[in-house]
């Protein structure tokens, strides 16, 4: 979903005039506005995934856990901020508000990699590393996420917009999820009849 946004939300040019970006936004309102829909939900269900494995390891009553949660509830904050410029940026009063929205959503847009999906990937690497329910190279791979986010983040700190190189770094992540919801899916037989066992 959140691939799909981005092809669908191509995004103003960067230096847009305010005349270009109330012609962008009348152009384009359709293609942004599902665009930033599937930007909403397609984190959420991400987000819900990663409580699930928590739940799963049994860490909802651990420190990593709950920094799980408070780093999923960060990077869908940071996400649905972004998303909200997207949408303020089609309206066309004032005439300055394209321009600003889109300068502001570019500036979260480094939020997502200093803070959000660290905070994600650092407690979540922890929670998989202590379980079972996933091959411990997802923990580990996590761990290296959430460095590679955090490293991109500091370094890019003096870049007032991402460079195309920093944000397709995010797509890496999509490859991550989409394989820890494949190995579960695989494991779910025997993680069924261990969880029967114990209880």
């Amino acid at each position: 979903m959140i691939g799909s946004s981005f092809a669908i939300n191509t995004g103003p040019p960067l230096d847009a005039t305010s005349a270009q970006m109330i012609d962008f936004g009348t152009t384009h309102f359709r293609q942004v506005m599902w665009g930033a829909w599937l930007q909403a939900v397609g984190p959420q269900l991400i987000m819900v995934f990663a409580l699930i494995l928590v739940h799963l390891s049994r860490a909802t009553q651990r420190l990593s856990g709950w920094l799980t949660l408070l780093g999923a509830s960060v990077l869908m904050m940071v996400s649905l901020a972004e998303v909200i410029f997207y949408m303020s940026a089609l309206g066309s009063t004032p005439e300055t508000i394209g321009q600003t929205s889109n300068a502001i959503g570019h500036a979260i847009q480094h939020l997502y990699f200093i803070v959000a999906a660290p905070a994600v990937f650092f407690p979540l690497g922890v929670v998989l590393n202590r379980s079972k329910i996933l091959p411990t190279a997802f923990g580990y791979l996590a761990l290296v996420l959430g460095v590679g986010f955090f490293v991109l983040g500091i370094t890019s700190l003096g870049a007032k917009i991402l460079s195309p190189a920093v944000t397709s770094f995010a797509a890496i992540q999509a490859i991550w999820w989409f394989g820890a919801s494949v190995a579960l899916i695989a494991r779910s037989s025997r993680l069924s009849a261990s969880r029967d066992t114990n209880d």
